[in-house]
This record gives structure tokens, C-alpha cells and sequence, in this order.
């Protein structure tokens, strides 16, 4: 599907660039009909035997006991037709691999499999491109290589292979790494469940992937089941976990990426807190006083507020015994179940179970006097005060003015209430709800009109269990215990939100220098007072860790977004207002350099847009982004909340720049293309590097250099020493800056191709439309 064009003659230009600098001559080889790289694709000799075989799914669980990893791979093929077919496996391994079981369901003679030298792989892999031609082929040249003897497979018959290697994994302080390799092309559809298990002697605290969506089950404190969701089975791209050993109460580590410009760069700071089971009332743990705001205004009738009163009730009997809670109804008139907090007994819940069943829907909606009052009470002692706020409509009665209700978060909140709301319907202030969440260290939920009230109350509710780490903060030291002063930048978030019994923090950010720095995280941790330190040294920031700083990119895109929307609260916002006009530009700088494309800005990739006309660019963002700050209700303004909250807490990558459009529909990006850590936008027939944008319209290569000359091979050499040489990808021309020299790499036209989309949510596409092929030069 998408991108299928820009990785087409990825790797075998890498591939040439590496034997030409190694000196392999190509030799032809004797082999199978087909040969399976399960993690990239099925490779045939000829076009007739291309689909011959498929592989239509592959299992990979991982074992992974300290360091030690091993990993199976359980590859599901098909023969398509009616004769048997000839098939060779390849199979790309970590460095220092070791195969350690292999089977085969096939009728024939037992096979073997066996990791072969780097010279043998490097042979392999030359004369597979000289025979084949297929340039996927050479996209994990550089790794070994598990080969396995010549197999049959049946007409019309499916097949199954197994094999599992073993090799150590990168460690560094109390973090270990983890990487499986798999294709980073968008169009490779193949289904992959990815699973594993891990087993350590020191407790772990946290698992993460900066690559997958996972789900983690803790089974003890030594061992954690991982699997990727559902979606995440075609999400191409290396599978990336690591873990952290706990050897305080809060464990951390941190990956950085090294800015190419001098000393700094970019780092991510992951921690976690452990899973704690603390008997309630015990004098180090954290209690909760909760407080039930419900709308009970007139649109909350019929199955809204019958939701409302099941979640309500809920809430309440998920309480522990000794915490504490009240609840407040609201229309155009306020009620309140108790002027103090209740702690919770049988007593009590009867009562509250009383006080909620009577509720019926009528009247108005007067959101600032209900928040006023649930902020303004007193908190029962050493409690943690949550509050939880339901509304399905704009504010019609009492202040409605949605600064002064905004604002009640930050100037009238004197007991620092956590403020979790939730929007029933579209017709709410989307905006309004995320700031109230936002700026009290909570967090927005959009029920939509599809979705149950009482099932996202409770999935809320449910991971506020054990709060472990209140009020936490982050201070960055020098070596001497110092603040480092200007040694960061643009560390976000902000305001850390409180962390709850298993949570992960994830906090990304710019560091200069190459001295040592102490990351401080402080807080009441269960009922006390701790400080936790870090030490980061800038000498570990590594090239592999190429996902920092496109996540640093778009949390602080989705930053300076909030900053726009919460400016939309003045109705006479224009997209002329130079405070729009600041931010504006940044995030425009930001988009283009890094590929973070959002709603508003998704007319960058499009095919007619020129990069290089700073003033269209800006005029044509600004009137997106005040647009859709002016929206203040509707599916277009909850859908923009949703997106941005997204981007504000990302921390798992989004490889094709998707998002929810105002019709709440997934869309995704096309003709904007990340390699490495360069973005490249198709424009008139060309890749253009992003550090070239401002020039498109003038743009003249300093040089023209064509693919497979002596020339290409001197420039893939510079690039693959930059960690580049992904920038070789495209299968059609690519303009890109190597050192101070504009260079273009021109793809002759017999082996370029072009692209036709076959999703109907992509904008536009390479070759496609009017205005697609090659520039004229």
C-alpha cells in the first residue's frame, strides 16, 4: 500500500553502496525457486513465480531471561498453485546469534538451518540481488544471516516453519534492550503476533516499546507478559522493547540521540513506579477523596443519565474502605449529596446509592458554579482529591464565560484537585475539558455517542488505583547537585501528572552539552516525601535511538497547538493575530523538519504546496489552526482534542502520520517520508530533503549523480557514515544535502515507478494526479 514506491530501491542502493565500498564481486548461485525473508517478503526468479508461495502469517514469542533472549519464529506459507515449488529460508539475526531449534512440517527429508559466516551472508546476499533484482532483498544487509536447506511445499498446501536463535541483548545500567528485525515498508500487510515474556532476578519496574503498542501483564514481580494490541499486527518497522530493573522504589533510565550539530541532543527519560498493594489505612499509602460531578441537565435524559447514575455507583463501590468521597448534581441548580467528604462504609454507599437513584435529567447547564463548588470544598486529611466531571453539553446557565470556568483550575483550586472529565456526546466544549484536565494534572475522555458512559467512567477510574507517586517533579542537576542551568530545553511535559500502582513516565526533551547530568524526580511517594535520582551520561546517546527526537517533535508540536486552542476562547481570534502568527511558525518549522504532520498541516504533503513560500505556508496553517480553535463543539472540535491529546503524552511512534479527521475517520499521510532522522516531501517529481524546503521553487542541485554510478557510491559511502543511508530509499529522484553540497540522485526512468494509493483515506500520492513525474532539469 502506501510508501510501497519509496522503499523499492531502498536497500539495494545501500546494498551496492556496501560492495563497492567492500570490493564483493556478484556470483550466480544455484537455488530454490523462492527464497522467504518472512520479515520483509517472498522473493521469486521470475515473474511467473512471483505469488507462487506467500507467507500469510508469523509468530514471534521471545524469551527473555535477563539479557538473554531467545526468540521463535513460527512462519505460516502457502503454495498457491497447483505444482510444488522450490523455497529457500533466510533469515536476518542480531550479531553474535545462535540457532537453537529449527522444524519443519514439510513432507519432504528433514532440513537443518545453520547461521553462516558474514562473508558466506555478504556472497549470499550479492548474488540474490544480481539474480533477483528485487531491492528488499538487501534491506537487513549488515546482519547475519540463519539459512536453511532447500524444502518443498506442496501444491496447493500450507506449510509451517519454526526457528529459534538466541543472542545476547544490549545492556546499559539497569536497562536492557531488546530489537527483532522486520521491515520498515508500509506496504508489507503481513499479520505478525508478537509476544513476550520476561524473567528477571532483580524486580522490573517497566517495560516499554517505543515501536509497538503493547499491553504488559505483570504475573510477579520478577516476570512480565508482553504482547502487541490487535492493530499494532501491521504496524511495520523493527519491534524495539526495553525493560528497566528496579533498584530503587521509582527505577529509571535514559535513551538519548546525538544532535549532528555539536554536544547535546535529544533524550527520553523513562521511569517507572511499582505495582503496590498496601492495605488501606496503613500509614504509607495514599488515600483517595473522590468527588462525582454528574450533569443532570435536560440533554442528559433517557440512557445518559441512567449510565450516569450505574457509573456513579460504581465508582463509589470501587472505593477502599476508609477513603473518602461526595458527589454533586448539577443543571441550572446545584446539590450536594454532603457539605463534607463521607468516608466510605456500608452506611454511606447505602446513602450515596439513595441520593443517586433519585436523580432525573432536567433544566440547564451551569458548568462553572459545579466546578466552583467541587474545587472549593475542603479535602478530607492526607487524601489525594480526585475529582470526576461528566457533562454532555456547553455551559447555558451561571458564568458561561469559558476563560473564567478555565481558569477556576489554576486560581480556584486551593487543594490542587486532579480534575478527570468527561464529554458525553459532541455537543461540548472539547477545548474547555481538556484544558480543565490538562492544567490539573488529570486528563480528558470523549464518550462517544457509539460508546457507554459507564464503561469509560469506570476504564478512568480503574487506573486510578494506588496512587504511588503524587505530586511529582522533575529538577535537572549538574554533577554537584546543582541546577544545570542551560544544559535543557523544551522538557515536556511540563507538569507531570501523578503516578498510580504500574505507571510509566516517559519525559522527552533537548540536553546541551557533554557533561553528566542528574535527573531528580520528586514527591510524595506513598505518603512520604522521596527524591529518586538519574544519572545521564551524553557519551551513551546513540544513533539507534533515531525515535527521541521525532517524539520530542511531536509532544512539543502538540504543545504549541494547546497554546493556540486555548486562544480560541476569544471569539475574535484571526488567524492575523501575532500570537497565532508565533506559534504558527514554529510549528511549521517543526512539521517540516521532523515529518510530524497533524491536521493542520497535512496540506504540506500535498502535491501542489511549495515548501519554499514561507508566507503561503504560514497563511494557509494560521487559518487551520484559528479555524479549528474557533470550533468549540462538535465531532471536528472533540476529534481535534483527541488528536492533540495523543500528541501531547505520545511515546510509541506513529509511522504514517495518522490521525482523526473532523468526521472522526482514521487518516493518514502519504507524500511525507521519514528516513533515519531526515524528512523528505514529494514534490514535482522529486524527494526533497526537509533542511531544503525554504529553497523548492529555486532549488539547483549543486551536483546530478546517477544511481549505480561511481559517483552514487561515493555518496552512499558519506551517508552511510552519517548513519544516512536510508535517504537512498526512494525509487524515484531524491534531493538531499550531504555536508554543504545539494545533491541529486537521479533514478533513470527504466527502474524508477511510480505509486497508485489504494487507500481511500491518503491526500495524494507520488506519480499520481496531473502534476505527478519527473521534474524537468
Amino acid at each position: 500500500m502506501r510508501f510501497q514506491y519509496c522503499f523499492k530501491f531502498q536497500w539495494i542502493q545501500l546494498l551496492i553502496v556496501l560492495i563497492w565500498v567492500l570490493g564483493i564481486q556478484a556470483q550466480d548461485l544455484d537455488r530454490a525457486d523462492h527464497v522467504l525473508i518472512p520479515q520483509s517478503r517472498v522473493f521469486a526468479y521470475t515473474a511467473e513465480q512471483q505469488g507462487a508461495i506467500r507467507v500469510y502469517e508469523v509468530n514471534a514469542d521471545i524469551s527473555l531471561v535477563e539479557s538473554a533472549a531467545i526468540t521463535t519464529l513460527t512462519m505460516r506459507i502457502e503454495n498457491m498453485t497447483n505444482a510444488r515449488q522450490e523455497a529457500e529460508l533466510l533469515l536476518p539475526v542480531p550479531a553474535g546469534a545462535a540457532v537453537s531449534g529449527f522444524a519443519y512440517d514439510g513432507p519432504g527429508p528433514m532440513t537443518s538451518a545453520q547461521v553462516l559466516p558474514i562473508e558466506e551472508a555478504k556472497r549470499i546476499y550479492n548474488g540474490l540481488v544480481a539474480q533477483i533484482r528485487d531491492p528488499a532483498l538487501a534491506e537487513f544487509v549488515g546482519y547475519n544471516l540463519i539459512q536453511t536447506s532447500v524444502f518443498p511445499v506442496e501444491a496447493r498446501a500450507r506449510q509451517q516453519v519454526v526457528i529459534s536463535y538466541e543472542h545476547i541483548c544490549p545492556v546499559q545500567g539497569n536497562r536492557v534492550d531488546y530489537a527483532l528485525a522486520r521491515t520498515e515498508s508500509l506496504q508489507y500487510q503481513i499479520p505478525w503476533t508478537i509476544k513476550a515474556d520476561i524473567r528477571s532476578a532483580q524486580a522490573i519496574s517497566t517495560v516499554y516499546s517505543p515501536s509497538h503498542v503493547v499491553y504488559a501483564y505483570r504475573v510477579s514481580d520478577h516476570e512480565v507478559s508482553v504482547m502487541i494490541e490487535a492493530d499494532a499486527r501491521f504496524t511495520p518497522g523493527p519491534f524495539q522493547m526495553s525493560y528497566v530493573v528496579q533498584a530503587d522504589d521509582v527505577a529509571a533510565s535514559v535513551l538519548a540521540y546525538p544532535d549532528e550539530t555539536g554536544p547535546g541532543g535529544y533524550f527520553l527519560l523513562l521511569a517507572g513506579v511499582p505495582e503496590v498493594d498496601t492495605p488501606p489505612g496503613e500509614s504509607n499509602s495514599i488515600q483517595r477523596e473522590l468527588t462525582l460531578v454528574i450533569d443532570k441537565s435536560g440533554s442528559m435524559s433517557g440512557n445518559k443519565i441512567v449510565q450516569a447514575r450505574d457509573a456513579a455507583m460504581q465508582v463509589i463501590e470501587g472505593l477502599n474502605p476508609g477513603e473518602a468521597f461526595n458527589v454533586i448534581l448539577y443543571d441550572s441548580s446545584l446539590q450536594m449529596l454532603s457539605s463534607e467528604p463521607l468516608i466510605k462504609t456500608a452506611q454511606t454507599t447505602l446513602q450515596a446509592y439513595d441520593y443517586i437513584s433519585a436523580v432525573r435529567a432536567q433544566g440547564g447547564t451551569n458548568l462553572h458554579g459545579a466546578l466552583e463548588l467541587a474545587l472549593a470544598a475542603e479535602p478530607a486529611e492526607a487524601m489525594l482529591a480526585i475529582v470526576l466531571f461528566l457533562t454532555d453539553g456547553l455551559p447555558t446557565s451561571g458564568n458561561t464565560n469559558e476563560v473564567d470556568i478555565r481558569n477556576l483550575v489554576t486560581t480556584g483550586n486551593p487543594f490542587e484537585r486532579r480534575v478527570f472529565t468527561f464529554g458525553v456526546g459532541y455537543d461540548v466544549n472539547a477545548q474547555l475539558l481538556d484544558a480543565l484536565a490538562e492544567q490539573s494534572r488529570a486528563r480528558a475522555t470523549f464518550v462517544l455517542p457509539d460508546e457507554s458512559v459507564e464503561t469509560k467512567v469506570a476504564e478512568v477510574f480503574g487506573t486510578l488505583a494506588g496512587p504511588v507517586l503524587a505530586d511529582p517533579h522533575l529538577s535537572i542537576l549538574d554533577t554537584q547537585g546543582q541546577e544545570a542551568v542551560g544544559r535543557t530545553l523544551d522538557v515536556l511535559p511540563t507538569v507531570l501528572k501523578d503516578l498510580f500502582a504500574g505507571d510509566r513516565l516517559v519525559v522527552l526533551g533537548r540536553y546541551l552539552g557533554g557533561d553528566e547530568l542528574v535527573f531528580e524526580l520528586s514527591g510524595n511517594y506513598l505518603g512520604q516525601q522521596r527524591n529518586f535520582q538519574f544519572t545521564f551520561d551524553p557519551n551513551q546517546a546513540d544513533l539507534r535511538n533515531g525515535f527521541v527526537p521525532r517524539l520530542w517533535a511531536s509532544r512539543k508540536v502538540a504543545e504549541l497547538i494547546d497554546q493556540i486552542q486555548i486562544l480560541g476562547a476569544d471569539p475574535s481570534l484571526t488567524e492575523n493575530d501575532p500570537r497565532v502568527t508565533e506559534l504558527t511558525t514554529s510549528i511549521i518549522a517543526l512539521s517540516t523538519e521532523f515529518g510530524i504532520i497533524t491536521e493542520y498541516t497535512a496540506f504540506l504533503a500535498l502535491e501542489g504546496t511549495e515548501l519554499s513560500n514561507a508566507a503561503e505556508l504560514l497563511g494557509q496553517t494560521a487559518g487551520n489552526l484559528a479555524q479549528g480553535a474557533g470550533a468549540r463543539s462538535g465531532s471536528g472540535s472533540v476529534s481535534q482534542s483527541m488528536n492533540n491529546a495523543m500528541q501531547r503524552s505520545q511515546d510509541v511512534l506513529n509511522r504514517d502520520s495518522s490521525y482523526l479527521n473532523s468526521s472522526m475517520e482514521r487518516t493518514r499521510i502519504v507524500n511525507a517520508q521519514q528516513a533515519n532522522d531526515l524528512t523528505f516531501f514529494f514534490k514535482d517529481g522529486w524527494w526533497i530533503d526537509s533542511r531544503l524546503a525554504d529553497i523548492q521553487d529555486q532549488l539547483e542541485p549543486d551536483r546530478t549523480v546517477v544511481f549505480g554510478t561511481d559517483e552514487f557510491f561515493d555518496v552512499g559511502l558519506s551517508l552511510a557514515l552519517e548513519n544516512r543511508q536510508g535517504a537512498l530509499a526512494f525509487a524515484q529522484d531524491t534531493v538531499i544535502l550531504v555536508g554543504e553540497t545539494i545533491v541529486l540522485i537521479d533514478v533513470p526512468e527504466d527502474i524508477e515507478e511510480t505509486y497508485e494509493p489504494e487507500d481511500p483515506w491518503e491526500l495524494d500520492s507520488p506519480g499520481s494526479g496531473a502534476s505527478g513525474g519527473r521534474r524537468g532539469r
